[in-house]
């Protein structure tokens, strides 16, 4: 389980491609090294992954290949910056949201504008998904916890706005336009609306009524 609030960005500092799998190191800091194990879950660009080795700053990760082919880590390479979080402890202060690591899909970055210390940037999602994004809601995106700002459901697109400090910590002040994200829905959101659907679907009655009462 992991907050959303991303601890910071930490560069790839050896990757290993073999079949099936890719083997990435990347450099973290003595703060997020503390008490860590063999085995233990961090959030690398909001994917949940294993710590399958760890030798000084070094720390290493084996992603499977169902993993490299719903997220962005395919496209990893040495020398790129990744978001981090380590999973949370319990008693821990949730500044975010809830978020499992499991990413839903990815999204294109298609519009950037940014005013002066603001920077807001519009991402298109798989139609299928557009159905749990809504203004105002929660939305993670590298791993990173954040609030829809607008939603246009005729582009399959949602924009959401970065303060200065986020693009401070994370990787988000780094994508242009064309570059892909990792997508995680709001469990909760996801949760309600597939009730609501399948209510709806075995009682359409129900749903008449409501709409004769509108």
């Amino acid at each position: 389980m992991y907050t959303g609030i991303v601890q910071g960005a930490f560069t790839v500092t050896q990757l290993q491609r073999l079949p099936g799998l890719i083997s990435v190191t990347v450099q973290l800091n003595s703060e997020l090294l503390e008490d860590l194990l063999i085995g233990a879950s961090v959030a690398v660009d909001g994917v949940c992954l294993s710590v399958t080795h760890i030798e000084g700053e070094q720390v290493r990760f084996d992603i499977m290949q169902q993993t490299l082919d719903v997220t962005t880590l395919a496209d990893l390479c040495i020398g790129h910056s990744v978001n981090i979080e380590r999973s949370a402890k319990q008693g821990v202060e949730v500044g975010g949201h809830i978020l499992s690591g499991h990413i839903d899909s990815t999204a294109l970055v298609v519009a950037i504008e940014e005013p002066e210390n603001n920077r807001f940037v519009t991402y298109q999602l798989p139609a299928p998904l557009m159905k749990y994004v809504f203004e105002k809601g929660f939305i993670a995106i590298n791993g990173c916890s954040l609030t829809v700002a607008k939603v246009d459901r005729a582009q399959h697109s949602f924009t959401v706005c970065y303060i200065p400090e986020t693009l401070r910590v994370t990787t988000h002040g780094d994508k242009h336009i064309g570059d892909k994200v990792n997508i995680e829905i709001d469990r909760q959101t996801q949760t309600i609306v597939d009730t609501v659907e399948r209510v709806l679907s075995s009682q359409p009655e129900l749903f008449a009524g409501l709409l004769n009462k509108a």
